[in-house]
C-alpha cells in the first residue's frame, strides 16, 4: 500500500486534507516520489530495477537535507498528476516544466533546472543544427524562429511525447503542415524514428543529447535551433498536492540549499554534461 508506506495516518485524513477541510499538518517523516524511470538522463531504471539518473540522485540529496525517508516509485507520465491528486504518492518528479495550466492542479516547488528543446532527425534529412534562440510569448518572434523548420517539415511526420509542455507547441505551430504523432514516452518516438515511421522527434535537449550519445543512434542528429526561454514555462520542478503547503516549503528550502552549495550544478554536469541550473 503506497499510501500507508508514505506515512499517511488514515484514508479519512487523506480525504479531509485533499478537500481542504482540515488544517492538519503532517510531520512528513517519509514521502513517496513518483517518477517515470525511463526519461534518461533525468531518470532511468537500471537492470536490477533500481532507479537512477539526475533526479533520483538529487532527490536522495534533498531527502537527506530534510531528514525524511524517501521511496521512489515508477509511474507513467500520462497518469502522474492524477495519481498525485488521488493520494497514490506525495511528490512527482519527472522533468516537469512549470506552466500556468499545471499550476492550477499542482503546487510546484522551486525550479531546479531550465532546459531548451530541439528536433531530432536522421542526419542530413532535415536542417543542420543552428544557434540557440530564446523565445518569449511573442508570436512574431516565434514565427520567425520556426519558419525554416516549418518549411523543412512540410508533409513530414513529427513524433512527440503526449502531455508534455512541448506537445501544444508542436500542435499549434506544426499540425497544419505536418502529421503529428503522439507517444506515451520519448523513447518509443525514437524507435519509430529509427524505423522510418516518422521523420523527426521534438524533445528536451538533455534527453536528445543522451539519445544521440548511444552508438545505435549515431545516424541521428539535432535539427534546427535549440529553443529556450519563457516559452517553455518556469523551468523543471517537483509537484505536490495544492493542500500540502508544508511539504512544498520543506522541498523549496532543500532545493534552494542544493542550488546554493553547487550540488545541483555538480549533478547537472555529471548527468547532462552541462549546467542546466535555473
Amino acid at each position: 500500500d503506497i499510501v500507508a508506506q508514505a506515512g499517511y495516518p488514515s484514508a479519512v485524513t487523506i480525504a479531509t486534507n485533499m478537500s481542504g477541510g482540515s488544517t492538519y499538518a503532517k510531520e512528513w517523516k517519509s514521502i513517496t516520489i513518483a517518477t517515470e524511470g525511463g526519461y534518461e538522463p533525468w531518470n532511468l531504471t537500471l537492470p536490477g530495477g533500481k532507479l537512477s539518473g539526475f533526479e533520483p540522485e538529487l532527490m536522495a540529496n534533498l531527502c537527506q537535507r530534510m531528514q525524511i525517508e524517501c521511496k521512489l516509485v515508477v509511474q507513467n507520465w500520462d497518469g502522474m498528476i492524477a495519481g498525485l491528486n488521488a493520494g497514490k504518492y506525495d511528490v512527482i518528479m519527472d522533468a516537469i516544466v512549470v506552466t500556468p495550466e499545471r499550476s492550477k492542479v499542482v503546487a510546484f516547488t522551486q525550479a531546479y533546472a531550465a532546459t531548451p528543446a530541439s528536433f531530432i532527425a536522421v542526419k542530413g534529412s532535415l536542417l543542420p543544427p543552428s544557434p540557440a534562440v530564446k523565445l518569449h510569448d511573442d508570436e512574431k518572434e516565434i514565427q520567425a524562429a520556426i519558419a525554416p523548420l516549418r518549411a523543412a517539415l512540410k508533409g513530414k511526420t513529427i513524433g512527440i511525447a503526449s502531455g508534455t509542455v512541448y506537445t501544444p507547441f508542436i500542435d499549434k505551430y506544426f499540425k497544419d503542415i505536418a502529421d503529428v504523432r503522439e507517444y506515451n514516452n520519448s523513447a518509443d518516438a525514437i524507435l519509430d524514428l529509427q524505423a522510418e515511421r516518422i521523420d523527426a522527434v521534438f524533445d528536451d535537449i538533455t534527453f536528445a543529447n543522451t539519445t544521440l550519445s548511444r552508438p545505435e543512434n549515431s545516424n541521428l542528429a539535432l535539427s534546427g535551433p535549440l529553443m529556450s526561454g519563457p516559452i517553455w514555462g518556469g523551468g523543471e520542478a517537483m509537484g505536490v498536492r495544492l493542500t500540502d503547503t508544508d511539504l512544498k516549503a520543506k522541498l523549496d528550502s532543500a532545493i534552494q540549499a542544493a542550488l546554493a552549495d553547487g550540488t545541483v550544478k555538480k549533478l547537472s554536469e555529471k548527468w547532462f554534461k552541462s549546467d542546466v541550473t535555473p
